[in-house]
C-alpha cells in the first residue's frame, strides 16, 4: 500500500478522536478525505507531495461548493448544510486562506514586478504569467486563495 504522507497520519488520528466522540459526520468526512488521498496516491503510483495533498483537498472543497449550489437550487437545504459542514472539516487540513486585502496587495506587487521585468505596462494579455506568479507566491508564503478569486483580481489589476 502506498503511504500518502504525513497528512494521512494526522487524518487517521483525527478519525479516531471523532469516533471516540461519536461524531458521525466528522468521522465520515475524515474517511472521505483519507480515501481521496489514497486514491490520488494510487493514481499517481507514488507518495503524494504536500502540493498534491493540497490540490486534492482543494478539489474536494470545490466539488462541495458546486454541490451546495445545486442543492440550494433544488430546494434541498439539508444536503447543502451537510456539504458546508464537510467543507469546514476539509479546510482544517489546508493552509490558512489569505484575506482579500492581502491578496489584492500581492497581486499588485506581482503586476508591478511583471511590468518591470518586461519593460512595459502589464496588459490583459499578461494574465496567464501573472496568475502563475501569484499562485507561486501564495505557495511560497504557505497560504492559499481560490483560483477564481485570484483570476478576478488579476483581471481587475491588469484592466485598471
Amino acid at each position: 500500500m502506498i503511504d500518502p504522507g504525513a497528512l494521512a497520519a494526522a487524518i487517521t488520528k483525527q478519525t479516531v478522536v471523532a469516533m471516540k466522540a461519536h461524531d458521525a459526520e466528522r468521522t465520515g468526512t475524515l474517511r472521505l478525505i483519507k480515501a481521496a488521498l489514497m486514491n490520488k496516491a494510487l493514481e499517481k503510483n507514488a507518495v503524494l507531495t504536500p502540493a498534491d495533498e493540497q490540490q486534492t483537498l482543494t478539489m474536494m472543497i470545490k466539488q462541495r461548493r458546486d454541490s451546495i449550489v445545486h442543492f440550494t437550487k433544488g430546494n434541498r437545504p439539508e444536503l447543502a448544510a451537510k456539504e458546508a459542514a464537510e467543507i469546514v472539516v476539509i479546510e482544517e487540513f489546508l493552509p490558512k486562506a489569505l484575506n482579500e486585502e492581502g491578496l489584492r496587495t500581492m497581486v499588485a506587487e506581482v503586476v508591478a514586478e511583471h511590468a518591470n521585468a518586461t519593460g512595459r505596462a502589464a496588459t490583459p494579455k499578461d494574465m496567464g504569467p501573472v496568475i502563475k506568479a501569484v499562485q507561486a507566491r501564495l505557495q511560497q508564503a504557505g497560504v492559499r486563495a481560490e483560483g477564481r478569486i485570484v483570476s478576478e483580481m488579476v483581471k481587475q489589476a491588469l484592466a485598471g
